[in-house]
């Protein structure tokens, strides 16, 4: 089975030695794959264990969770291809450092934790927020930007989990089509169909919030 999003001779036959068990090849196809997964760990950390949290410190240990899981590749990796059987990786270390940490600063710092935090990990309404509002970076839109982010994240919020989980697949992960329905277990004409609904209501979103009428929808 090689990589279906691939059109790298090299990289299918680097994946058809993975999924034989060659823990060499896995190294050279995770360091491939190194920078869409650091961009991946780098938007998905909860901002409260960010700064002591090291994004390469994670992108290890998803490494080694993937070694241990060498023997049962064959079963995992589905449609999406390698990539997205990594991803699935990363995405369980990055809960599991969630839970670490969180629970440790909860126990050291629970009367310096807000009641409304919410659960480890970061919301996708407020993971998209931050990204959408990432380019208002300057001192004198700092108030204006915590403003936006309010009332962004109730906004957002009205999109459905799906459809801005689909949104940052495709736009922040930069994910195909193919491994965006594999990820959320689609098919990929419904991927499609659900992506291209989500944007149109995402674009109608920006253009009721005052002051995001000039920021440029992605796509």
């Amino acid at each position: 089975m090689s990589d279906p999003v691939s059109d790298d001779p090299l990289l299918d036959a680097l994946v058809n030695r993975v999924l034989h068990g060659d823990r060499a090849a896995l190294a050279e196809v995770f360091e491939r794959y190194r920078d869409r997964l650091r961009r991946i760990v780098s938007f998905r950390l909860d901002p409260r264990i960010a700064s002591r949290v090291d994004v390469d410190d994670v992108l290890q240990e998803s490494y080694l969770n993937a070694e241990q899981r060498l023997q049962h590749v064959w079963r995992e990796v589905n449609a999406g291809g390698m990539f997205v059987w990594l991803r699935l990786i990363v995405q369980q270390t990055i809960a599991d450092v969630h839970r670490r940490h969180l629970a440790a600063q909860s126990r050291d710092a629970s009367r310096e934790r807000s009641i409304d935090s919410g659960p480890p990990g970061v919301s996708s309404a407020s993971s998209m927020a931050s990204w959408i509002l990432g380019h208002m970076t300057s001192p004198s839109q700092a108030a204006l930007r915590k403003e936006l982010t309010a009332q962004l994240e109730g906004a957002l919020a009205d999109l459905g989990e799906l459809d801005r989980e689909i949104l940052m697949l495709r736009h922040v992960e930069e994910m195909s089509n193919i491994e965006a329905a594999a990820m959320l277990g689609l098919s990929e004409q419904g991927a499609s169909a659900r992506y291209v609904r989500a944007l149109s209501r995402l674009q109608q979103i920006l253009t009721r919030i005052p002051g995001l009428v000039d920021r440029k929808t992605p796509g």
